[in-house]
């Protein structure tokens, strides 16, 4: 298992240096500037703001300046965002999308399973139908639906805003909504699959039954929820735009398009690289439950 993670961390460092260099250099050979939006500058005070930013030396020495940084945790300060940081923008934006993803995660993976494992033994048309329409409706449709019934007709919710605890609600409902229904959907395959596994044929024939076959039964079929939870643990995380959009939430991925579509570089980046780093730890946690849980996957390795 030491090996495992050992081989998997390194692969992991790699895809993040890989993700560091391809965003680098995609954002300075797409055509265009992070000042050319702005009304038109004269072409000496542009030049004066591009030396202050460093972007007057060559590509190669710009990323050697910018790794030099980032080693020392310094993501470099925001072009568009005056007298803040990319690491001032990550700090106030990381601590609300993780708050809000990781309650959506964990409601989605509760509800899920709880919901697949249900539907595994009846309703099997019903839920089909369920997943049909869940699945089509998008999340600002949603929220909007939401805010409509809770909001303005019952008034017991707000409807936008990060100020307490009730602000919470509606946007990881909204959140959760989608993932609950798909994880139901991949529990319950994997436990309608499960059941004709060798392994499960061989324990019903030993005469292992209650609690214990079903201990059996769910560690076997939820490897497969957990070798998606890391993605989906980091889209809950990163947020959704359309979410923050809609319910006013200052997280990171309400930053991450304002800051490509104003070219804002250092904070393209610092999301970027927080989203890379994110996704790849929790892919790497996805493995080793995975490989808990599952005892296939234990004998494999």
């Amino acid at each position: 298992m030491l090996y495992f993670i050992l081989s998997r961390t390194i692969s992991g460092l790699i895809v993040i240096f890989l993700v560091i260099i391809a965003t680098f250099f995609l954002l300075r050979v797409v055509p265009g500037g992070p000042f050319d939006r702005e009304k038109k500058l004269p072409e000496e005070i542009k030049l004066n703001i591009e030396r202050k930013f460093h972007l007057d030396k060559p590509l190669h020495k710009q990323f050697i300046l910018y790794i030099s940084n980032l080693l020392k945790g310094d993501f470099g300060p925001s072009y568009k965002f005056l007298h803040r940081t990319a690491n001032d923008i990550i700090k106030d934006t990381l601590p609300v999308s993780f708050m809000i993803g990781l309650i959506s995660f964990v409601v989605s993976m509760i509800l899920g399973i709880v919901l697949g494992l249900i539907f595994s033994l009846r309703f099997g048309k019903f839920f089909e139908s369920f997943v049909a329409v869940g699945i089509s409706v998008p999340s600002f449709v949603l929220a909007t639906f939401l805010i409509l019934i809770f909001s303005i007709s019952l008034k017991i919710l707000p409807p936008a805003l990060m100020e307490g605890a009730k602000h919470y609600i509606l946007p990881i409902l909204t959140l959760s909504f989608g993932p609950t229904i798909y994880i139901a959907k991949l529990t319950r395959s994997s436990v309608l699959s499960t059941l004709e596994e060798d392994f499960i044929r061989f324990a019903k024939v030993k005469g292992v039954g209650g609690i214990r076959f079903l201990f059996h039964l769910i560690s076997a079929s939820l490897s497969s929820v957990f070798s998606v939870g890391g993605m989906l643990f980091t889209f809950m995380i990163t947020g959704s735009f359309i979410v923050e959009t809609v319910f006013a939430i200052p997280g990171m991925g309400k930053y991450f398009v304002l800051s490509v579509i104003d070219r804002d570089y250092p904070v393209v980046m610092a999301l970027t690289v927080v989203f890379t780093m994110l996704l790849v730890f929790m892919n790497i946690l996805s493995e080793i439950l995975y490989a808990i849980f599952d005892p296939r996957a234990r004998g494999s390795k």
